[in-house]
């Protein structure tokens, strides 16, 4: 049954017995969590910046600023959701180094006020967060490895990790990697990227020295939805099956579009003009989340392009 919300809710929220809000529902990640629930029946709230874009009209929309933090906390503990899937967060990782008092605020803050809603609310908390927690001196790494953030962007974020597990008592943390979507309407990747450039017949330019997890967007979804269901707690690697480096993984892009292999150039990260440092070896290990989810588990990299390639064409 459902309910008006309590004095001083958002105009045209409600409040129902169970719902999930998830916050960043314009991203790449957030926009696949949201149509996972929708599938699975699950009544929601979904918050973005700006109009809504790629959510099915379903989905009750509230348009969020984040640089307000408290806005979020006031939404949590107004509609009273059962479970918030955090998603939100400034990602691009020179312009948090540009601005790390922004990156501060969306990562960190944006998520604190999550957790002190949910608290409120009586709420769990699912807080997604990256491998960049990692200086990538030595991954792959495992949730049980201590981080060392090398850049504004990895800082802000494990911040957020540590804020999220002190506010919130039912909170569970899903480090993500390397994501990528060629889902209509998701914002470009260096995936999206390369495919487009090969597929024209243009070189591409891949670091032969940083080592990731590739993760498809929806597969992130996969798991993140599936932690959420369990009810378990902590940190949790939700990244893809596979640790590869970057010119591996345009290689078998290539491969996979039917476009000739030596167009990807092999350059060293070193050679990178970028703002914030990158870490070299930043794969997670996915172990913990397969034995959590049983098959299928995290895809491996042969899969999840497929089904990339089958998301360009469509």
């Amino acid at each position: 049954m459902t309910t008006l919300a309590p004095q001083g809710a958002p105009k045209g929220v409600r409040s129902a017995e169970s719902i999930v809000l998830v916050t960043g529902a314009n991203g790449l990640i957030g926009s696949r969590v949201v149509a996972r629930l929708l599938d699975e029946g699950e009544k929601l709230i979904a918050t973005g910046r700006g109009p809504r874009r790629q959510l099915p009209a379903s989905a009750e929309y509230v348009e969020l600023d984040l640089m307000r933090p408290e806005s979020l906390r006031e939404l949590i503990e107004s509609a009273r959701p059962r479970a918030v899937v955090h998603c939100a967060a400034n990602a691009d990782v020179d312009a948090c180094e540009k601005d790390p008092v922004q990156a501060w605020t969306l990562n960190l803050r944006a998520t604190e006020a999550a957790a002190l809603g949910c608290r409120v609310a009586g709420a769990r908390l699912l807080a997604v967060s990256t491998d960049y927690v990692f200086d990538g001196e030595r991954g792959p790494y495992s949730e049980d490895d201590v981080p060392n953030p090398r850049n504004v962007y990895g800082r802000t974020k494990y911040a957020g990790e540590l804020a999220a597990q002190l506010h919130a008592p039912d909170c569970a943390v899903a480090r993500v990697a390397s994501v990528y979507s060629a889902r209509r309407g998701a914002r470009r990747t260096f995936a999206t990227n390369a495919a487009e450039a090969l597929r024209a017949g243009q070189p591409v330019r891949a670091f032969e020295d940083q080592i990731v997890s590739p993760t498809l967007a929806d597969d992130a979804a996969r798991m993140i939805t599936g932690l959420l269901r369990s009810g378990e707690r902590g940190i949790w690697h939700c990244a893809g099956a596979s640790v590869v480096s970057r010119l591996e993984f345009c290689r078998a892009l290539a491969r996979k579009l039917g476009a000739d292999e030596k167009l990807v150039e092999p350059v060293p990260l070193a050679s990178a003009k970028v703002i914030a440092p990158r870490p070299a070896r930043t794969g997670l290990r996915v172990e913990r989340i397969r034995r959590l989810l049983g098959e299928p588990g995290p895809l491996e990299m042969s899969e999840a392009l497929d089904r990339f390639v089958a998301e360009l064409a469509a």
